[in-house]
């Protein structure tokens, strides 16, 4: 991910000793075409996927949560995120209108950006990126890949809702400070 293209070997994660590590656009192609790196996965990391990188990755997974529900209740997007989390052990934010975030444990979060939270111009291209810059500079800060997750999830779409109609990628890293002022930081 971070624009560095999928020729670059996904080093960072098994060579630097749980270096806290963000995977997103073309980490996770490399991670859904060679699924034996997932044995480099570690807690430190996060897998910020959309339904489609999701998909590639957890195949099986999102076939649970693709197919009708024929008895029971239906395997859910929550569901989903949880046995992905447990699976890669490590962080898992799946994107989309109602963000769910897991780790390992268990343990999730929704980020829901609906009704009067509704930011539906952050499907833009590059907002992805800028989600993962938010996640990797909150890590840097010394954030716990879980709440680092969660921070930047909500602080997404509050960018987005602040900036309004019209924005691009490059918008929402402009509209964070507006948003912290706002938050009284």
């Amino acid at each position: 991910g971070e624009g560095l293209g999928q020729g670059v070997l996904m080093k960072s994660a098994d060579t630097q000793d749980n270096c806290p590590t963000v995977f997103d656009a073309d980490g996770l192609t490399i991670l859904s075409r060679h699924p034996d790196l997932f044995a480099a996965l570690h807690p430190n990391c996060i897998l910020t996927p959309h339904a489609g990188e999701f998909a590639r990755l957890f195949p099986d997974i999102a076939a649970k949560l693709n197919a009708p529900a024929t008895t029971g209740p239906a395997y859910s997007k929550v569901d989903a995120t949880r046995e992905a989390a447990a699976r890669a052990g490590c962080v898992v934010l799946f994107k989309g209108p109602d963000t769910v975030i897991a780790d390992p444990s268990g343990r999730c979060s929704i980020n829901s950006a609906h009704y009067d939270r509704a930011a539906p111009w952050l499907a833009t291209a590059g907002s992805g990126d800028v989600l993962a810059g938010f996640i990797a500079g909150l890590l840097a800060r010394g954030f716990a890949p879980m709440q680092a997750a969660e921070t930047a999830a909500w602080l997404h779409v509050e960018c987005a809702r602040s900036f309004g109609p019209g924005l691009t990628a490059e918008d929402l890293a402009e509209e964070l400070p507006k948003v912290f002022r706002a938050l009284g930081l």
